[in-house]
């Protein structure tokens, strides 16, 4: 018997109904249950071919038990390794590099000093920074985020540099991305399941939060296409089973947004019944077919091609 296991916090919508989903479809040799967990040794393997992760970016305990899980041989998705290595403004990076437009978009270091360090700590940084600089590379309006983490916390629209530097005195110890604005036409969420699946959601982010996937932008085949082809990218390089690519439409050109999302939001009372109904079917039938692949004592997890490119020392485009 091969278990697939659901790891997750206080959701409750997607967790129940994909253990349902999957159990429902009597797979000989496959059941679905939520991961329990009574002890964790080192170098010792789980119950599970497959671990689904809705928690661990929340739970540092969980994340080190996904790593000794797969390292026994558990497909982990999403690969916890990768996760734990990735941030936003990497993605950004990775996106310059593999043909994805992206917002212009730069790193600060935090405004406070992180615990334990002290202004000699950083020697090697200007002060001030070229703050001249990034504003006439940026401009205004811009955005200012946490350079790791979901959600929309610690999210800020800013219209002109004194607005910036009393917004980031707030900040204290985050280090924070400056973010070029994007004056979207059009804007899509898109759900990527296994590197193939494929859910473009028509997404309003300036409507309330119940209220952001009622919005009735309808994308040519063309355009269609075009913003297929770049998630499936995105997911591919950055190897993620399960992930969320945010694209806002400028002038018709799809610019990625935000698309370091892992867990994503998948609560039915958010996007709404047919899209939950999608990534529910899509999500079961994807890790029944990682627990059929899965070979005991392996190395189960997915690779993107970044990782898969720099170990045989291929160039990366």
């Amino acid at each position: 018997m091969k278990k697939i296991g659901m790891l997750h916090g206080k959701e409750r919508s997607f967790p129940e109904a994909f253990v349902q989903r999957v159990n429902s479809k009597n797979i000989d040799g496959i059941i679905a249950e939520p991961v329990s967990i009574d002890k964790v040794m080192q170098g010792e393997p789980t119950e599970y071919a497959v671990i689904f992760d809705r928690i661990s970016q929340d739970v540092p305990f969980y994340r080190a038990y996904l790593k000794n899980a797969a390292l026994c041989g558990t497909a982990v998705i999403n690969n916890p390794f990768w996760w734990s290595a990735d941030e936003k403004f990497f993605n950004n990076c990775l996106a310059t590099k593999i043909n994805v437009p992206v917002p212009k978009t730069v790193i600060l270091p935090s405004r406070d000093l992180p615990p334990d360090t002290s202004a000699e700590s950083f020697s090697n940084l200007a002060y001030p920074l070229d703050w001249d600089g990034i504003f006439k590379y940026i401009g205004f309006p811009a955005y200012m985020k946490p350079f790791a983490g979901g959600g929309w916390k610690s999210v800020y629209q800013l219209n002109n540099m004194d607005e910036f530097f009393e917004k980031h005195a707030e900040t204290e110890q985050l280090v924070m991305m400056l973010q070029e604005e994007i004056k979207f036409d059009e804007y899509y969420r898109c759900y990527c399941i296994g590197g193939k699946h494929v859910r473009i959601m028509p997404y309003e982010p300036r409507n309330p939060h119940h209220l952001r996937y009622v919005a009735d932008f309808k994308p040519s085949a063309e355009r269609y296409k075009l913003m297929e082809d770049i998630v499936l990218r995105i997911c591919q390089y950055l190897g993620y089973d399960f992930n969320t690519v945010e694209l806002a439409l400028r002038d018709g050109v799809p610019y990625a947004i935000d698309f370091c999302n892992p867990a994503p939001d998948a609560e039915v009372t958010s996007v709404g019944q047919e899209n939950f109904d999608w990534v529910v079917e899509t999500a079961a039938n994807f890790a029944i077919e990682k627990a059929q692949a899965h070979v005991p004592g392996a190395d189960n997890l997915t690779w993107g091609e970044y990782i898969k490119r720099s170990a045989n020392k291929e160039k990366l485009y």
